[in-house]
């Protein structure tokens, strides 16, 4: 069985960008979106892009709080892919945070 090149096979991830922003913010939701961005390694305008995707497919909402943003994650929205589609988001934000250790559903999270 051949092996992946180290120049391609040392490049990929399980997870898209779209999901570590996701995961990102459902860790904190007022976070800035620069320390978004510095966290997972990738520019701010990158995240922004991304979170505007986001909020048109119903994943979150983007509400004003002063001079910050909150976001709020609709936990039951389905995901994308035609495979994947028979389960929500919620699946796979539990899959990476602890239910503990998340802010209450007052504080920026929809319900799973």
């Amino acid at each position: 069985m051949s092996r992946p090149s180290s120049a391609r096979g040392d490049q990929w991830t399980f997870l898209t960008n779209h999901a570590r922003v996701l995961i990102a913010l459902a860790q904190d939701p007022d976070a800035r979106l620069r320390d978004v961005a510095e966290r997972i390694g990738i520019t701010e305008r990158a995240v922004q892009l991304i979170v505007a995707d986001l909020e048109t497919s119903g994943y979150l909402t983007r509400t004003r709080v002063g001079r910050r943003n909150r976001y709020t994650i609709d936990f039951t929205v389905a995901l994308r892919h035609p495979t994947e589609a028979d389960h929500p988001v919620g699946d796979l934000l539990t899959t990476f945070i602890h239910r503990e250790d998340t802010p209450a559903a007052d504080s920026g999270h929809a319900a799973p």
